[in-house]
């Protein structure tokens, strides 16, 4: 543009590793592919995005079928509501094998994983897409998650950010074990690589211990990008710390633009200013006309059914809906038993 810097979007699509999109009924779309258990669906994707232009996918993911609702699984596996979740590093690891520019990102829980398997894992992908890997940071959110693993309830919601930190410390800790020119490779002189330059972590914390070293050595770019959604309070303090791109959900622009100034403060007081990037969440149906695009949306509308957002509902607040009322006021234990303090602030700000 003539007299001013131009300006280019950054493309970013959201997507699942599951039997739908992020629109639950889409499986039952006339046109919906049904072999998303096989690789060739997502190598699909990832050209499809990569010749679009686009910057990054990221996957979303949960550590537990839906099942919430009724104290049950039954109703996820009838209606088809995110009733499958495959490993997202899998499914990144297909995706950069048929791709050459596409970022991929994906999601991994600091709650219910342990932090050197993640470093690695990461550190792993990095290396094998020639750093176009990133890690979407999240804490999980329901008591099914916890059971899948072991325990009794989910952490309660500051406590998790408290681990999280304390993972992240481990994680990065580990990705800096290796200085950059540490390997030698001196097949002669049998000098493979410079001990001085490999570095034991001997983290202790309140809630990990781990040692080192680690075994996977820097990569080019340094580490992978580093996503993160919390949009609370403590959430936005822990992205404020750690990440590099802070995935975001307005309800309106007014939302929008509020949450945007408390992120910028929020990276100020955590010394650093202007390293902000917020990737807001769009829905958008694309057509050569508009009444066309406007068809698109209205039949993919069409297909979802209420017990969809029931399901749903229940999965993310971590509530059952199913034995009250739906316009019965919550309780304050029930408030504070949501997972998803950003949402519930949020339904909370517009009823309020």
């Amino acid at each position: 543009m003539t007299g001013s810097a131009s300006r280019q979007m950054t493309l970013v699509a959201f997507l699942q590793a599951q039997n739908c999109s992020n629109y639950v009924g889409s499986w039952r779309h006339p046109a919906a592919a049904g072999d998303f258990l096989s690789p060739e669906y997502y190598e699909r994707i990832a050209r499809t995005l990569e010749d679009g232009k686009f910057d990054m996918a990221f996957f979303d993911d949960r550590l537990a079928m839906p099942d919430i609702y009724g104290h049950n699984h039954k109703a996820t596996v009838a209606h088809g509501v995110r009733a499958v979740k495959l490993d997202p590093s899998v499914i990144l690891t297909v995706m950069a094998m048929a791709t050459s520019r596409l970022g991929l990102g994906a999601t991994y829980s600091t709650t219910y994983y342990e932090p050197y398997h993640v470093a690695r894992i990461f550190a792993t992908l990095d290396l094998m897409s020639k750093g176009r890997v990133a890690w979407n940071i999240v804490t999980s959110l329901n008591g099914s998650e916890a059971a899948n693993f072991g325990y009794e309830e989910h952490l309660e919601h500051d406590l998790r950010y408290d681990r999280a930190d304390e993972f992240m410390e481990v994680v990065v800790g580990h990705w800096g074990a290796w200085e950059e020119g540490s390997i030698i490779g001196d097949r002669t002189g049998d000098r493979f690589a410079d001990p001085e330059k490999v570095h034991q972590l001997d983290y202790r914390g309140a809630h990990f211990q781990s040692r080192g070293p680690f075994t996977v050595p820097r990569s080019p770019q340094g580490h992978p990008v580093l996503m993160q959604a919390g949009q609370s309070g403590r959430g936005r303090a822990f992205a404020a710390r750690w990440a590099e791109l802070v995935f975001a959900q307005y309800a309106n622009l007014a939302a929008g633009r509020k949450q945007y100034n408390d992120f910028k403060e929020a990276f100020a007081a955590a010394g650093r200013p202007g390293e902000l990037r917020i990737c807001p969440e769009v829905k958008i149906f694309v057509g050569e006309t508009e009444a066309l695009a406007r068809e698109k949306f209205e039949l993919l509308d069409s297909l979802t059914k209420p017990i969809d957002a029931l399901i749903l509902m229940c999965e993310l607040l971590n509530v059952d809906f199913a034995g009250r009322a739906l316009d019965a006021p919550f309780n304050d234990q029930e408030l504070a038993a949501m997972s998803w303090q950003g949402l519930r602030d949020r339904v909370i700000t517009k009823t309020g």
